[in-house]
Order: structure tokens, then C-alpha cells, then sequence
């Protein structure tokens, strides 16, 4: 039972970057400016445009390999180091992404859940 609650510890954890994905993607097609507005608001934070691509990437390719327990342990690690920075360089509430990051530590600690990539080549 306990590789199972793991399993939906990870999978809620990634839904987190999925779902923020899914959300932007759908106000840029709902807006016909829409990616140019979160340039924008990313500009208007100091950040250059390069980074509207990059925070989607990561967050999709993060999410996935989170979702799908794909090299778990390094994705963990590497989406927790980027909730606390994207945190900061967005001024988002710190403490909610402080917590994502710290459920991704637990998870970089104990990365074997069931129903994983990882776990298939075992």
C-alpha cells in the first residue's frame, strides 16, 4: 500500500505543473494576443521573453516525467529547485510553492512508487 499512496503523491504533485500548462495553453487560445500578454507579464517582471517558452517546457516536460514516473528521482529534484526559483523570480506565494517543493524532496527521497516508468525496467 505504501508504493501506491507514493504513486498518488507523485501523480498530484505533477498534476500541479500539468495543470498550469494546460491553463496557459488554453488563455492563449481563448485570446488571440494571448502568448504575446504572458510575454508581457513576464516582461513587466523583468524577464525576457525566452522565458515564456522555457517555464512551459519545463513545466511540461517536468510534469510528464513526474506523471508518468519517468527518472523520478531527477525530476524531483530539478522541479523542486524550479518551484522555488520560479517562486521567486514571479513573486508567487512563496509558502505554496515551498510545499510543492518540499513534497518533491520526499519524493527525490523515496522516488520507487508503483505504477512508474522507472519501476517497468526492474
Amino acid at each position: 500500500m505504501p508504493h501506491k499512496l507514493t504513486a498518488l503523491a507523485r501523480i498530484l504533485l505533477a498534476q500541479v505543473f500539468l495543470v498550469q500548462v494546460a491553463m496557459l495553453i488554453i488563455g492563449f487560445f481563448n485570446t488571440p494576443d494571448g502568448y504575446q500578454q504572458y510575454q508581457a507579464q513576464l516582461g513587466s517582471l523583468s524577464l525576457p521573453g525566452i522565458f515564456a517558452p522555457l517555464i512551459i517546457l519545463v513545466q511540461l516536460v517536468g510534469g510528464l516525467a513526474l506523471f508518468l514516473g519517468y527518472k523520478t528521482k531527477f525530476f524531483a529534484i530539478f522541479m523542486a529547485i524550479y518551484a522555488v526559483i520560479i517562486s521567486l523570480l514571479l513573486h508567487l506565494p512563496p509558502l505554496q510553492y515551498l510545499a510543492i517543493a518540499g513534497g518533491l524532496l520526499l519524493l527525490f527521497l523515496h522516488p520507487n512508487t508503483a505504477f512508474s516508468l522507472d519501476n517497468l525496467k526492474k
